[in-house]
């Protein structure tokens, strides 16, 4: 610590940030314990055990947030994982600099713009009423009408899974890109004397190459399986898609917040919490059966 007292100096604003809006907020998980009441001290409630628990757990509307919150944070593991990789593998074998940054710089820009304006644009695009979705599609004689997509709610997961790969794919490149660049040249130069071609190059060497980044990212994205947020979701559904629109941060929100019932949706941020930790270690666990490595 005397060695690195400089590197422990810049890292104790975030570790301070850490212990305030991390730790010290497990405090009111005694909350979940409670019928809370806002007018009383937190240790001036009453106490009621697991009842709030066994309410959500009895709950089949929970079971089916769970289900719809479930498949989209999977469909989007997949997605922002494999896209990603394969974006920047394809960048990675680009040669000329400036067009290289230019789709990078191209690519990087949809993070930036608010899940208000996305939203705004899928729901545009995607209209009855001059949607550049659907003109295409009739105008290639593919449909004789246009399809109402935001209405059909067994649709709703994979546009919400389309429109956030749009969003955070070029984003998502810029940590694989890094570990890329950390590759030796002399293992290309070696496997090009060999005869290896640039998708040969790409199986044999890039992706072995970024494969500890990989798996350090996969593994702590497992974790965020049960929170994905509500942003997306509560932006994009409307009354005929909420079966498969609600997630569990929004089932806290509506049943939870908007009712008052304070302990009940504390419950559902432990539940949360609780399976995100099991998911990591689990993740982990496996990873290092399979290869004798460890993230965690």
């Amino acid at each position: 610590m005397v060695q690195q007292k400089y590197l422990y100096l810049m890292s104790l604003p975030f570790v301070i940030w850490v212990v305030i809006f991390s730790y010290v907020p497990i405090w009111g998980w005694l909350m979940a314990f409670q019928n809370y009441k806002p007018r009383n001290g937190i240790l001036d409630q009453e106490w009621v055990g697991f009842k709030h628990f066994i309410e959500l757990f009895s709950d089949e509307r929970f079971y089916l947030v769970l289900r719809n919150t479930l498949a989209m944070s999977t469909m989007g593991l997949i997605v922002s994982f494999t896209v990603p990789v394969i974006f920047a593998l394809l960048l990675n074998e680009l040669r000329q600099q400036f067009f290289k940054r230019t789709i990078q710089t191209i690519a990087y820009l949809p993070h930036f713009v608010s899940w208000v304006v996305v939203s705004g644009i899928v729901t545009k695009m995607l209209s009855t009423d001059g949607g550049a979705v659907n003109e295409l599609l009739m105008s290639l004689n593919l449909i004789d009408q246009p399809i109402q997509f935001m209405a059909k709610g067994e649709w709703f997961w994979g546009i919400v899974t389309v429109a956030d790969a749009w969003k955070e794919t070029g984003w998502n490149t810029i940590i694989f890109l890094a570990a890329m660049s950390g590759i030796d040249p002399e293992l290309y130069e070696a496997s090009t004397v060999d005869g290896a071609g640039r998708f040969r190059k790409m199986w044999h060497i890039t992706l072995p190459g970024i494969r500890t980044t990989f798996m350090v990212l996969f593994i702590l994205s497992i974790g965020h399986l049960i929170s994905i947020g509500f942003e997306k979701q509560f932006l994009l559904m409307n009354p005929l898609v909420i079966d498969y629109a609600e997630v569990l941060d929004l089932y806290a929100l509506n049943y939870g917040i908007n009712l008052s019932r304070y302990s009940y949706g504390t419950a559902i941020g432990i539940f949360n919490s609780v399976v995100s930790i099991i998911l990591v270690f689990l993740a982990n666990f496996i990873y290092k059966k399979v290869t004798k490595e460890s993230v965690i």
